[in-house]
């Protein structure tokens, strides 16, 4: 949700009331709740205009809504089988609805990562990758970094070489999720894990995380860990956009946050930085680099994850392009 449309949706639930507002929540994922929660929190007096403003905004957008289908899974089964055939088409139908039915995963994003690696320190490498593929790729990392290296390594070199998981593979998986999570035990086959799964859980663990990741899996498959390292986009690799890229990126990156991410930066980055911005503002933060003095490698490292979220974000959006794209989606 944009700021726009959180603060919107802040004043709508606040008019409804506790009980239809608590309906709504049940529906929204663990990370739009606490965004929406944290602005409702924020929220103090509202005018009578702003609500009436909110208030039409919604019922017109709700009156130009039609339901088209009222079963919309059982239309693209249909569809797909009748225009490809049984088989064809069973290849294609998981993949579609593959987010559909995993509640038992669910219940784990709404936990904090040190939780998660506790319910799941003493399970195998390869039931822990199978369960961490379906969360978001910062807490997955946050799990792995309360991991051993022994086990985090592991785990992650797993991940890397998940290519799939078949009904028939979940199992296991299953009767972890009954024991440890109380979840249900239909989860669909997807396509999750892989090297691009692994290049963006390894950008968020740390350098030396990072690097002893790296190097288990090279020691393990030096092509795989070459794989992994042209998906992965570091700091550094902020060199390989163009101008129009970095000039978007810096209007979502406050001046403070650059300041200290460019502390550990290369001189060649520092100047495609002020060369992309006005000369005023080049100025001004050339002064703040030359005035702050030595900082934690930890800090500066921690900004430079913040402005990476936002790189993502922006190629995720479609404004920018990083590295060589993703992986190969053609359907065959």
């Amino acid at each position: 949700m944009e700021d726009d449309g959180l603060n919107d949706a802040a004043i709508f639930l606040m008019s409804l009331g506790e009980e239809e507002a608590a309906e709504v929540f049940k529906h929204l994922s663990p990370k739009e709740v606490q965004k929406l929660g944290e602005t409702i929190a924020r929220t103090r007096a509202v005018s009578n205009e702003r609500v009436t403003q909110v208030m039409t905004k919604f019922t017109d957008a709700a009156a130009s809504q039609r339901l088209l289908v009222s079963d919309t899974d059982n239309y693209v089964r249909s569809v797909l089988k009748r225009a490809l055939g049984d088989d064809k088409a069973s290849l294609l139908i998981d993949r579609i609805l593959q987010g559909g039915d995993v509640s038992g995963i669910e219940s784990l994003k709404w936990m904090d990562p040190l939780s998660i690696a506790e319910l799941l320190r003493n399970e195998h490498p390869q039931i822990v990758a199978a369960i961490l593929v379906h969360l978001e790729f910062d807490q997955t990392a946050g799990v792995l970094k309360n991991f051993t290296e022994r086990t985090r390594n592991e785990v992650m070199l797993r991940i890397a070489t998940l290519e799939g998981i078949q009904p028939t593979a979940l199992k296991d998986l299953n009767e972890v999720l009954y024991k440890v999570l109380a979840g249900g035990d239909k989860i669909r086959k997807t396509s999750m894990g892989g090297v691009k799964t692994s290049a963006e859980i390894i950008n968020l663990l740390g350098t030396q995380l990072e690097a002893s990741v790296l190097d288990s899996i090279r020691d393990h498959d030096p092509d795989l860990a070459q794989k992994i390292m042209d998906k992965m986009f570091i700091f550094e690799d902020l060199l390989k956009l163009d101008g129009k890229s970095v000039q978007l990126i810096l209007k979502e990156v406050s001046t403070d946050m650059l300041v200290v991410a460019l502390k550990g930066a290369s001189t060649e980055l520092r100047n495609l930085v002020l060369s992309n911005m006005s000369s005023r503002a080049a100025e001004g933060l050339r002064e703040d680099l030359e005035s702050r003095g030595p900082m934690r490698l930890s800090e500066v490292e921690a900004q430079q994850k913040e402005i990476l979220k936002v790189v993502r974000r922006l190629a995720d959006e479609g404004q920018i392009v990083i590295g060589g794209g993703g992986e190969d989606e053609s359907l065959v």
